[in-house]
């Protein structure tokens, strides 16, 4: 089999070529004609339109699943899949170590539904998950990377662990990427992403991304279709444009992430660093053993002498912005983006606090980057 870089170039492409165009045009039209009455409805809504389909093909071979299915956020990706997996009087466990988009999800939207959820350490050993079940769990829904604390859970005891109790898995895969891990080829049956993030890559679109088998993919674009939470063509296009790059961009960023926590390691401005390539972090040989690479995410504590406003003031590169995989760095703190809207109890027992940072690395210089980061600290 071709290589992902490979299949993310030419995977999905339509064929022959519409009107020879080596890239594939935006059809930006809502509708289109329908004169043979047993052909399917092709209208914009459905996600069937030439810039869906090319986009569909493609993120499937990048996953390693049978089809695949794009949306307009990233939380319409997650949304659209639970809301089909989860029927009134179900319920569902997951570690607590969520993005706070999801946990508002499980707290607020859900339990309109009579949905019910239970939360289990994520480093408590498999064998104590099954306390955490009721006779009417069904799905079993993870993070590969977790925002924004980078624990990497250990999925193939969780994808066991989902066939011994009949299970549906469900796993965002956004902070790794298809780059760095493909959760489908671990056994996971449903695969999300904020296609916002490293698929895009720059910043300039929202999308997210359902993959999965044929079966589970019918059955939840047919919730997607109700919601309406349909991609432009034109963020299509881009998507596809940019999932083209992929491979190169997660590397690069995968390298730069690296030697930034290897700084901050070092760094007597700070507390502790988070990041899945530092053999202190407690799931390093996990993360060494299921994926590619280690990402480009790195959370890190300051010290408690460490003058917050004053590192946020002297950093040049790094923008002070949510969201993250894009080609420029952004640096947040989650307490104020991500999860804001936690419980105050439940950011502080996961220790998300004001001296909390995340940094997505991007696509600059990586001595550029870390000199500039680590002057920041030195200043503050």
């Amino acid at each position: 089999m071709p290589t992902l870089d490979t299949r993310a170039i030419h995977d999905g492409e339509p064929s022959p070529r519409v009107e020879g165009a080596v890239s594939l045009p935006i059809f930006q039209t809502a509708t289109y004609t329908h004169e043979d009455p047993s052909e399917e409805v092709r209208y914009i809504r459905y996600n069937n339109t030439p810039n869906h389909e090319a986009l569909h093909g493609k993120l499937a071979s990048l996953a390693s699943t049978d089809d695949a299915l794009v949306t307009a956020s990233g939380m319409a990706a997650i949304s659209s899949a639970m809301l089909s997996l989860l029927d009134a009087g179900d319920h569902l466990v997951a570690p607590q170590s969520l993005y706070g988009g999801t946990l508002d999800l499980f707290d607020d939207l859900l339990p309109r539904f009579d949905v019910g959820h239970t939360f289990f350490p994520e480093d408590d050993a498999p064998s104590t998950w099954s306390r955490a079940l009721t006779d009417s769990t069904t799905v079993l829904y993870a993070e590969s990377i977790t925002n924004p604390l980078l624990e990497v859970p250990d999925l193939e005891a969780m994808v066991d662990f989902a066939e011994t109790h009949d299970l549906i898995t469900v796993i965002d895969n956004t902070f790794a990427s298809p780059a760095n891990l493909r959760p489908a080829e671990l056994g996971f049956d449903v695969v999300l992403h904020s296609g916002t993030k490293y698929l895009a890559g720059h910043s300039d679109l929202a999308a997210g991304v359902v993959a999965g088998s044929s079966d589970l993919l019918e059955q939840i674009g047919h919730t997607h279709k109700l919601l309406g939470g349909m991609l432009d063509p034109h963020a299509c296009f881009l998507l596809h444009r940019s999932l083209k790059t992929l491979g190169v961009r997660v590397r690069q960023q995968n390298e730069t992430a690296h030697a930034l926590a290897d700084a901050l390691d070092a760094h007597p401005a700070i507390a502790q660093v988070r990041y899945p390539g530092l053999s202190s972090h407690p799931d390093h040989s996990r993360a060494e053993a299921l994926m590619n690479g280690f990402g480009g995410m790195v959370s890190f504590t300051l010290a408690s002498d460490t003058n917050v406003d004053a590192f946020f003031d002297g950093l040049t590169l790094p923008i002070r912005a949510p969201s993250l995989g894009g080609v420029e760095s952004l640096i947040t703190q989650p307490i104020h983006t991500s999860h804001a809207s936690v419980d105050p109890a439940v950011r502080d027992a996961m220790g998300i606090t004001e001296r909390f940072v995340r940094i997505s690395v991007g696509l600059e210089d990586t001595e550029d980057l870390v000199e500039d980061v680590t002057s920041a600290l030195q200043d503050a």
